[in-house]
């Protein structure tokens, strides 16, 4: 019988996926995330060849499942609140994700698959740019970044997001403050050099 190797590395993925977020990259084990696999832990090294290839791939593919098809669409500051809503909206239904990007600042001494995740960025600094007149490429970087963190932050603080008198499981309301904080942001920036 032929080996399945596009099976072995997706389930690879998916497993890693799973270990990483409930570990963190220095907590997943190799032998772990090939039990989870069904296959053994030697296949990570043929896929991926070693644990950080493995996280790079596993980071690299979520990172472009949540961003397909967000985009900033429309004109001005309300698209990007509108581009906000819905990284909320994905990273909801992802919350894996957010712990990804957490554990990679954390634990690692830069940030992984940078070929793949530069362009994914430049992509969304050019449509922060043509929806907000003005926005020059420093506030449209900033702007981005800044976008991120209030999404991914209800998810990476949930310690301190407990500490609130929100109630948790009020997720319209944390993504309506998203959207408004988010539309606010862009407003403030567009038009402005902030570099």
């Amino acid at each position: 019988m032929a080996w399945d190797t596009e099976t072995t590395r997706r389930r690879l993925l998916d497993a890693g996926t799973r270990q990483f977020a409930a570990h963190g990259f220095a907590g997943a084990r190799l032998d772990a995330i090939g039990r989870d696999a069904g296959v053994n832990k030697e296949r990570v090294y043929r896929y991926f060849g070693d644990k950080r290839g493995l996280f790079t791939a596993v980071l690299t593919r979520e990172l472009a499942s949540l961003l397909e098809g967000v985009d900033p669409a429309g004109a001005g500051p309300e698209a990007i609140g509108r581009f906000a809503g819905a990284l909320f909206d994905r990273c909801a239904e992802r919350p894996h994700l957010p712990r990804l990007l957490a554990y990679e600042s954390l634990e690692l001494d830069a940030a992984v698959g940078i070929d793949a995740r530069n362009p994914m960025c430049a992509k969304n600094i050019a449509g922060f740019r043509a929806v907000v007149p003005g926005l020059d490429r420093t506030g449209a970087e900033q702007l981005l970044f800044s976008v991120i963190s209030l999404v991914v932050g209800w998810w990476t603080l949930s310690a301190l997001v407990q500490t609130l008198p929100v109630r948790p499981d009020d997720a319209a309301s944390r993504r309506a403050a998203v959207v408004a904080h988010a539309t606010a942001m862009a407003d403030c920036t567009s038009g402005r050099d902030v570099g």
